[in-house]
């Protein structure tokens, strides 16, 4: 008989076999055999089985031919030449014939293995059999075209899954997207035979319209004996609580991160409705108080009832709650008794500090899994987290109204005209956590139909610099009273800001020692406002001089950008100023830079906010500031929307500066409108003063004002001829006033008196004072020059 051809039977694989006839005598052998023995089968054929065994096999009893076929067994083997013994696991089977009449001996088919073998072949037995059985996970084992050949117990047990799978494919009875999502997981399983571990994919069914469950996937391929793939095997893990558990903690990170960054109340809102409808509700609407959005705190009704206005609403456009619609809810922020019933809604209140802010309600259609216990939880924590970022809101919406109430309340008005320029401004408040800025302009009529430009920039941001800014621009506003040249100014400017410096270093120390003592327990209500920094009360400062008779614009810097001009030519530039250290560093000189400008030219200053565009490129907003003004320039439109678009866009970005631009178009006083005499220091040209002083009202149509001039010029004149000397100097400037000025060569000012009945003299400036509008003197390079405004009949 030919050896066995262990080929025929790939399934026994491993396993080693022997024929045998009755008598127990070795018919054939395998290649199996041969190698588990160490005998040449030509070494076996003939020989009595029982040589080989050392112990073990059948009873005598079980050897008739009747129990023998079918034993199985441990026994004791010889093996090889030196007869090592080898235990082995084996079993004997009967070979039958077709014809059962057959009356020929039996031949019987010996199968072995070791014991080590043949115990790993158990347990692989055992645990695909108990595998099967288990019903905490899913097991499904698919064939090369992932069509489902078996799976366990209890793969899927929810609503829409077959209690027969077998023969079919996943998009039978899953959703089309999340059986395609599946196929695509195994599919690269069974393509690079790398296994799958704890892919999270969704499983929906196709019956069943609600959430699904979110299921944890293990995969890996299957392959025969030979290689050949034949299938993959997946393992199904049910981790809906605990995917849904990241979720709700995902969620809470994201509105309180989203919170945190905003200190707006509608945006504060607006991010948590929007949340809550991406995984968690179909519907958010988030309501508070009105007195929320403008930063007070609510107060209730009579009634104890809060009025509360939606705010902010998120879902389908269908299912939304329209927007401003308002509710009065209790303490608890319910409008109504809570319906225990109502397993697909949840309100719950904003409650920060004791106070009632509003509420937050979400929705889930019926269709869809209900709120749970934990859903509920989760929304109580997300209320209170973002009740505090909403009362946060509240607080700075207060302070930021009321730093842009007190800043706009101390700025001159957005436009105005003088006879110098006319004048158009933009101001706009930064948007940053510190609150405005200090940023001012101002506009201020000099004599002599002059004008004062000022802009400047306190550093900070908040009440403390807008009170900084206040305390400035009435400084600036009374040293421009005095005439001074702009580096003079700029110079007692910047010695108050460093008298103010001192002043806040000396109560730092104070507040410092006071902090050794015993502390006292914190008080009920709004946290004060913190001391401003020493730092605070420093700045920036741009001061210009317009004279409209000579075209001259005098400016001078501490540490401001400075001027752009825009020509009539429609050409822009930087003016050339010389920077100076900003204020209250001190020691350090300012100088003044005088420009002759064109009429009709447009003057722009600003503060850096308005160049540093978001980024802090200040050549790149230099350069497209200029860009704009020449264009703006060019179309010859009003100054209030020249300075529209000139900010327009700029910056691109969220500010973090304040933004003050302050435009002026020059004019300028006809030589026509203005006479000039020089007088001798001798009384009796004092008539001829006047005599020409007549004249020239008479020829401008100001014949009304000739006895007023007349009294006024006389008694100037007498008064620089009488105490000053020569050279005196009459001149009149015809604007929107009627200036008169007489300049001498005395350094000495002039000063009202209350004269007594019995003096002689004195009375003079009184009655200056009381014929003219308003009166002053001023400083020049030669000596002193006092001036006289009247107002122009109408």
């Amino acid at each position: 008989m030919d050896d066995l051809d262990d080929s025929r039977f790939p399934f026994l694989s491993g396993v080693a076999g022997v024929l045998v006839d009755g008598g127990g005598q070795v018919l054939a052998g395998t290649a199996a055999a041969e190698r588990l023995l160490g005998l040449p089968v030509d070494r076996l054929r003939g020989r009595p089985l029982s040589d080989l065994v050392l112990a073990g096999g059948p009873r005598a009893a079980d050897r008739t031919d009747g129990a023998i076929g079918g034993w199985r067994g441990r026994v004791t083997v010889r093996t090889g030449e030196d007869g090592e013994p080898a235990e082995l696991d084996i079993r004997v089977l009967r070979l039958r014939g077709p014809d059962p009449r057959d009356r020929r001996a039996p031949r019987y088919v010996v199968l072995g293995a070791t014991a080590r073998q043949a115990d790993r072949w158990r347990q692989d037995q055992a645990f695909t059999r108990e595998l099967f059985l288990q019903d905490r996970f899913g097991l499904a084992v698919f064939d090369a075209d992932l069509q489902i050949i078996r799976t366990n117990t209890h793969l899927l047990p929810y609503t829409g899954v077959p209690d027969d799978l077998a023969g079919r494919r996943l998009n039978d009875f899953l959703r089309t997207e999340d059986a395609l999502a599946l196929e695509v997981l195994l599919r690269e399983v069974l393509r690079t035979g790398q296994p799958l571990v704890l892919g999270e994919e969704l499983a929906r069914t196709l019956v069943d319209p609600r959430s699904g469950r979110m299921m944890a996937i293990s995969a890996f391929r299957l392959q025969a004996t030979d290689g050949t793939v034949i299938g993959v095997t997946a393992l199904f893990n049910d981790i809906t609580e605990q995917y849904q558990a990241r979720r709700r903690l995902a969620l809470l990170h994201q509105v309180t991160a989203s919170a945190g960054h905003s200190l707006s109340v509608g945006d504060n809102a607006r991010h948590m409705a929007d949340a809550l409808v991406i995984g968690f509700a179909d519907v958010a609407a988030v309501e508070v108080a009105a007195a929320v959005s403008t930063g007070e705190e609510p107060v209730p009704e009579e009634d104890g009832r809060l009025l509360l206005r939606r705010i902010a609403v998120a879902g389908p456009p269908e299912a939304r709650p329209p927007l401003g619609d308002t509710v009065l809810v209790d303490e608890d922020g319910l409008s109504e008794p809570e319906d225990p019933a109502q397993a697909w809604a949840i309100t719950v209140p904003l409650i920060a500090r004791g106070v009632l802010l509003g509420r937050i309600s979400v929705s889930r259609e019926r269709w869809k899994d209900a709120f749970v216990e934990e859903d509920r939880a989760l929304m109580r924590e997300l209320a209170a987290r973002v009740a505090l970022a909403l009362d946060n809101a509240r607080r700075y919406t207060r302070e930021h109204r009321a730093a842009i109430g007190l800043q706009r309340s101390l700025l001159p008005p957005a436009v105005r005209s003088v006879a110098a320029v006319s004048t158009a401004s933009v101001y706009l408040p930064t948007d940053t956590v510190g609150g405005v800025g200090g940023d001012w302009f101002d506009v201020i009529p000099l004599s002599s139909a002059r004008v004062a430009l000022v802009v400047g920039d306190v550093t900070g941001h908040g009440l403390h610099a807008s009170a900084t800014m206040g305390r400035l621009r009435t400084a600036v506003r009374t040293l421009a009273d005095l005439d001074l040249e702009p580096d003079e100014l700029l110079v007692h400017l910047d010695d108050l800001v460093a008298q103010l410096l001192v002043e806040a270093a000396l109560v730092a120390d104070v507040d410092e020692e006071g902090a050794e003592g015993p502390a006292e327990p914190p008080q009920p209500g709004p946290v004060p406002p913190a001391r401003p920094e020493p730092g605070s009360f420093g700045g920036t400062c741009l001061y210009a001089v317009y004279d409209p008779v000579s075209r001259i614009c005098t400016v001078a810097s501490a540490g401001h950008p400075p001027p752009a001009v825009a020509y009539p030519d429609g050409s822009a530039a930087v003016l050339p100023v010389a920077p100076g250290p900003p204020l209250g560093v001190g020691g350090l000189p300012f100088e003044s830079t005088p420009v002759e400008l064109p009429e009709g030219s447009v003057l722009a200053l600003y503060t850096d906010g308005l160049i540093e565009r978001g980024d802090g490129d200040i050549d790149a907003g230099t350069a497209e500031l200029l860009r704009r003004l020449a264009a703006v320039r060019g179309l010859e439109v009003p100054l209030r929307e020249a300075g529209q678009r000139l900010v327009a866009g700029l910056p691109p970005t969220r500010l973090h500066d304040d933004v003050t631009l302050l435009l002026a178009r020059t004019k300028t006083v006809p030589p026509a409108d203005t006479a000039v005499w020089s007088v001798e220091p001798d009384p009796a040209a004092v008539a001829r003063v006047r005599e020409d002083a007549t004249a020239t009202l008479d020829r401008w149509g100001l014949g009304e004002l000739a006895f007023t001039t007349e009294l006024v010029l006389s008694e100037l004149v007498t008064n620089a001829i009488r105490y000053a000397g020569g050279p005196v100097v009459v001149r009149l400037i015809r604007a929107d006033t009627l200036t008169c000025e007489v300049s001498d060569g005395s350094s000495t000012q002039p000063r009202m008196r209350r004269a007594r009945l019995t003096d002689e003299g004195g009375r003079g400036l009184y009655l200056v004072a009381q014929l003219t509008r308003r009166w002053g003197s001023r400083y020049t390079s030669s000596g002193k020059t006092i001036w006289t405004e009247q107002e122009l009949p109408q």
